[in-house]
């Protein structure tokens, strides 16, 4: 079996995200170097569920057909491993085991990343997009926020340095936690000031209007463009997998539950926080 923890060969990197509502799909060629600025990125963005799961090999050959690489030249694989839905992350993992396995004898390294983390960096990479790659726009602590449904969001925190593609993996100080938006409200209160973002807002914002904590607040989704720049560091850090190890990341202990436990579990919510929708 190959040796996936060893120093990488950055050449051509093949990433997807189906956590959320949208499809997205990236692949850079990267010349040998962990530099972004001389990558050559396509990127493919689209609808997740269930139109994702058909379509989504067809729409990987696509994108390699487009940037001249053929399927047999990928040399790792990046997904979103999650949290996020639970048939999203479930599709990623089925897609990235079965090309990594079958791309060549041995497979090709996968690269797990984490949904929230992913969701910091896309926003670093919109500020950046902006014109603005100043310490304050780029470095510092992220929160990550994203609408986790049934009255709660999931949060991750992670602090950056201005790189704007990372060199080191991020350190995380808060691992992904479900909580419900009023409780989010007194963490993010209690902590350093620093960006919080994620699509978490549209949906909870009216609680959160005012809020210490929120002044900064981005939306922002996870991309595969975004896996990209992680996966650099990540690789170089020994997180890289065998593709029967790409699995999920859920946070919720169960990943199915009964429409009745549902309507227990939303009831229990309203009576310890009577703001919650």
């Amino acid at each position: 079996m190959s040796n996936f923890s060893q120093t990488p060969f950055f050449r051509h990197i093949l990433a997807m995200d189906t956590s959320t509502d949208q499809l997205s799909l990236a692949v850079a060629t990267t010349h040998g170097s962990v530099d972004a600025a001389t990558w050559d990125v396509w990127a493919f963005s689209g609808e997740s569920g269930a139109k994702a799961s058909a379509g989504m090999v067809a729409a990987i050959q696509a994108l390699l057909a487009d940037a001249g690489i053929a399927l047999s030249q990928v040399d790792a694989i990046a997904f979103g491993q999650g949290p996020g839905a639970f048939t999203g992350l479930r599709t990623a993992c089925a897609v990235t085991q079965g090309l990594a396995a079958s791309l060549r004898p041995g497979g090709v390294p996968v690269i797990p990343v984490n949904t929230l983390l992913a969701v910091a960096q896309a926003a670093r990479l919109a500020a950046a997009a902006r014109g603005d790659v100043s310490a304050t726009a780029l470095a510092g602590p992220w929160t990550a926020v994203m609408d986790a449904r049934m009255g709660e969001v999931y949060v991750a925190r992670y602090v950056f340095t201005s790189a704007l593609t990372p060199t080191a993996v991020p350190a995380c100080t808060q691992a992904p936690v479900l909580l419900t938006p009023t409780a989010l409200k007194a963490w993010v209160a209690d902590r350093e000031r620093g960006h919080v973002v994620g699509n978490a807002y549209a949906a909870y914002g009216a609680q959160w209007v005012d809020a210490p904590g929120f002044e900064m607040w981005q939306d922002a989704m996870p991309t595969a463009a975004a896996l990209l720049h992680l996966s650099p560091a990540l690789w170089a850090s020994g997180a890289a997998v065998a593709a029967s190890d790409a699995v999920p990341l859920y946070v919720r202990d169960k990943v199915a539950q009964t429409t009745a436990e549902r309507l227990h579990l939303k009831a229990v919510q309203a009576a310890k926080d009577p703001l919650q929708p």
